[in-house]
């Protein structure tokens, strides 16, 4: 994988941090929690979509690919943080309220995870490279 700079690994840190720090404001209500959340998620992905893998183990590419799914789900979940402070879409009330309300926290969950498995499952697969070489 390629590594990150000092730079580029501050603003990964600060992306996940404004990620908790907006996460944690929405529960309370603050309306500028998604601001941060999106800045923060955005900040997080770039960096790591910076970060790339040209080897040739077809599990890190897999698992690569996972990790992107993941990182459009954390975008997703900034989009529904806005889209949970005021009715964005149009929807009728029991629409918005069946669909769109509170469920960035759904897609917000799936996405921790998801990085969570690939995050321990890449770092394993490189150690497994670098001791065949």
């Amino acid at each position: 994988m390629k590594q990150l700079n000092r730079i580029d690994n501050a603003i990964f840190i600060a992306g996940a941090v404004l990620m908790v720090v907006g996460s944690a404001a929405n529960i309370f209500m603050a309306t500028w929690a998604p601001y941060v959340f999106a800045t923060g998620s955005l900040a997080f992905v770039l960096m790591q979509l910076k970060q790339r893998y040209e080897g040739r183990n077809i599990t890190i590419q897999r698992l690569r690919h996972i990790m992107i799914v993941s990182d459009m789900l954390f975008l997703v979940s900034a989009l529904l943080m806005f889209a949970n402070q005021r009715n964005i879409f149009g929807l009728d009330a029991l629409t918005y309220l069946k669909y769109i309300h509170n469920n960035w926290v759904v897609t917000l969950l799936v996405a921790a995870i998801l990085q969570l498995y690939t995050t321990h499952r890449i770092s394993s697969e490189l150690e497994k490279e670098t001791e065949k070489m």
